[in-house]
């Protein structure tokens, strides 16, 4: 089992994750009034929570990939810099906001995977960064309004990270025992059915 299969083996949660209307609506301009402000916020409090789990990887992690995991590290505190910084831009209050039930929901999920194998671990973290990315270039080029966020969720540089986190996994994979892949199939699931939930914070559809 490779992380292409399990893409394929899921293909319509996959694109409920990736092709969700909250993405339609930033591709053409139509979202409602507020809600891209209100998805924004919930990210970045998802970013910091992605912060904690990943620098818990680190140390359980062979060898080979802590030098791309601390990368992603130091990746995640520019994020967090950029988001606070279009927040005041656009005068949104982050340091009091509350996470939607459906962020704790994610970050239960963050603490729960340290119980597991790190294939499943490395497998999550994929799944994360993958749907990220495939969403945003779904949205792409976005609309005037939200191309500058389209484009700096899709760089090439962001790409070759997530191409990066593919091979780890895939790595990972390979070596995992049976109870192992399944455990990481199930983190997979879990990982897009919050994917495609998250963008039902701020603009409904596909949640179940």
């Amino acid at each position: 089992m490779k992380t292409n299969d399990l893409i394929e083996a899921h293909d319509p949660l996959w694109r409920d994750a990736t092709e969700h209307p909250f993405l339609e609506g930033a591709r053409e301009g139509t979202l409602p009034d507020g809600a891209f402000d209100e998805w924004l916020v919930q990210d970045y409090l998802f970013v910091l929570s992605g912060l904690v789990f990943q620098s818990r990887l680190v140390p359980r992690s062979p060898r080979r990939d802590q030098s791309l995991l601390i990368g992603g590290l130091a990746a995640l505190e520019n994020e967090l810099g950029w988001f606070e910084t279009k927040a005041k831009e656009r005068n949104l209050p982050l340091e009091n906001a509350e996470r939607h039930p459906t962020n704790r929901t994610y970050g239960n999920l963050f603490e729960n995977l340290e119980e597991r194998s790190y294939a499943a671990n490395i497998t999550a973290l994929w799944a994360v960064e993958q749907a990220y990315l495939d969403a945003w270039t779904h949205a792409s080029p976005g609309a005037a309004e939200y191309k500058e966020f389209v484009g700096h969720w899709t760089t090439p540089e962001f790409a070759e990270y997530v191409g990066a986190l593919k091979n780890a996994a895939d790595a990972a994979l390979e070596a995992a025992s049976e109870d192992e892949k399944r455990e990481a199939e199930a983190s997979f699931l879990e990982v897009a059915r919050l994917e495609r939930d998250f963008w039902g914070i701020a603009v409904p559809g596909g949640e179940q």
